[in-house]
């Protein structure tokens, strides 16, 4: 993947993690990603030396440090990357102290994008064996935390085109009965994993209903799972049944194509799927094959290339 097609992943997986902010004021974090952005990775080192130097390793600076680590990989600095992002592990677990990794949000955030960017670069040098030795072993460690969705998205990412979609459970939905996976083969299927507070979902919703009328007659189908997060709008704490309401209005205020597609509702669909960004769009072919995982938006013109393909494969 060409340098500049991994910055912009980066940078759109991470800004799509987690529930919807209101915009952030200027921080270390939001100034270092802002050098990366720009491919100044000379400026986002200065900027992590500085407050290393005026404050020492606090959570934000090891936050920041794992950003080196992102921005590095982008610019094709494997080394640079990997000795940034062991840094950054190693320094935020000492600072958890032995405290649970969501103790602190920096800190986890440091960990999560330092194990990810380390089986990513062992991965592209070929030791991929070694790299998903690694992030199952991670895996195992963080099962019970938050970063145990974004380890099982890269583990998906090294080894889920190719293979049998996993199945989805069916014990709760909205909409129509969801069916089985194996129901689905002979169509090409589009996976649709979205949650009710993420706005790059509103905008690929649209998108995916075009692609539905114009090719559902050749035999597209879309499953569009999601799951609750224990809040509503503004971020309010809500019941199983409140909340369950409200992706119902959700879904008709801004997926109405979705109302007579199936919507299974289920935590474990997300985790198998290490949907830690949303979107997170899945494309299997006829058989039941995957293959197709992206994490983050799509483009009408890239989706539309993905299901030509396979759409027109008999």
């Amino acid at each position: 993947m060409p340098h500049s097609a991994v910055l912009v992943l980066l940078l759109a997986l991470a800004s799509s993690v987690g529930a919807a902010q209101a915009p952030r004021p200027v921080t270390l974090v939001s100034e270092v990603r802002a050098a990366i952005a720009a491919h100044d990775l000379t400026r986002a080192e200065s900027l992590v030396s500085k407050q290393r130097a005026d404050k020492g390793n606090t959570p934000e600076v090891l936050e920041a440090l794992s950003w080196l680590a992102r921005g590095a990989q982008s610019e094709g600095q494997a080394d640079r990357a990997d000795a940034y992002a062991a840094e950054a592990q190693r320094l935020a677990l000492a600072a958890l102290a032995g405290r649970q990794v969501d103790a602190d949000v920096h800190l986890a955030a440091a960990i999560s994008a330092a194990i990810e960017v380390q089986a990513q670069i062992g991965a592209a040098r070929g030791e991929r064996s070694e790299a998903m030795a690694f992030l199952e072993r991670e895996l195992v460690t963080y099962r019970n935390s938050s970063l145990s969705k974004r380890i099982q998205k890269n583990i998906n990412l090294l080894t889920l085109e190719g293979h049998p979609a996993p199945a989805l459970e069916k014990s709760e939905w909205i909409g129509a009965a969801p069916p089985t996976l194996a129901d689905l083969k002979g169509k090409v299927v589009v996976l649709f994993f979205w949650a009710h507070w993420c706005p790059d979902c509103k905008i690929q919703g649209p998108i995916l209903a075009k692609l539905r009328d114009r090719y559902q007659s050749q035999g597209l189908a879309i499953v569009a799972p999601t799951q609750r997060y224990g809040y509503v709008a503004g971020g309010a704490s809500a019941s199983p049944d409140e909340e369950l309401r409200y992706i119902v209005q959700v879904r008709d205020q801004y997926y109405p194509f979705l109302a007579d597609l199936p919507v299974p509702v289920s935590v474990a669909d997300h985790q198998r799927y290490g949907v830690s960004s949303t979107p997170t769009v899945v494309i299997t072919d006829r058989q039941g094959i995957v293959r197709l995982y992206h994490p983050g938006r799509m483009t009408e013109a890239e989706l539309e290339t993905h299901l030509r393909g396979l759409l027109d494969a008999h």
